[in-house]
C-alpha cells in the first residue's frame, strides 16, 4: 500500500511538471531589439522588442528599415501582412523597396 500511494504521488509530480513545461513553452516571446525605420523625409520611428508572429503595421511606408532585433523579420508591401517582399536577417537593413506597410518577426 506504501508504494502504490508513493507511485501515486510520482506520477501526479511527474504530470504537474510536464503540464507547466507544456505551459511555458506556448508564453509570447517577442524578438529581443528593436525595429527602426525611417520616413522619406528622415523622421524615424523605432519598435522595441517586437513581438513574435504577430503582423505590425507600420505608421508611415519607410524609405529605410533596419532590423535591429535577433530575429528574421518578413517584410510586406501589403497592410496586414499582404504581398510578401522579402526577409531581412537580423542586423540587416534595406532602403528603396518600395515603402513597405507590415512586417512579422519569425520566432
Amino acid at each position: 500500500m506504501f508504494t502504490l500511494a508513493r507511485l501515486g504521488r510520482l506520477g501526479l509530480a511527474v504530470g504537474s511538471a510536464a503540464v507547466l513545461a507544456a505551459g511555458l513553452s506556448t508564453s509570447a516571446q517577442a524578438a529581443t531589439g528593436a525595429l527602426r525605420y525611417f520616413s522619406i523625409s528622415g523622421q524615424e520611428f523605432r519598435i522595441t522588442n517586437p513581438p513574435d508572429n504577430v503582423c505590425i503595421n507600420l505608421q508611415v511606408r519607410p524609405d529605410l528599415i533596419a532590423n535591429q532585433t535577433d530575429k528574421t523579420m518578413t517584410v510586406y508591401s501589403g497592410a496586414d501582412c499582404t504581398l510578401f517582399v522579402l526577409n531581412l536577417d537580423p542586423g540587416r537593413s534595406v532602403a528603396h523597396i518600395g515603402g513597405p506597410r507590415s512586417v512579422r518577426f519569425i520566432g
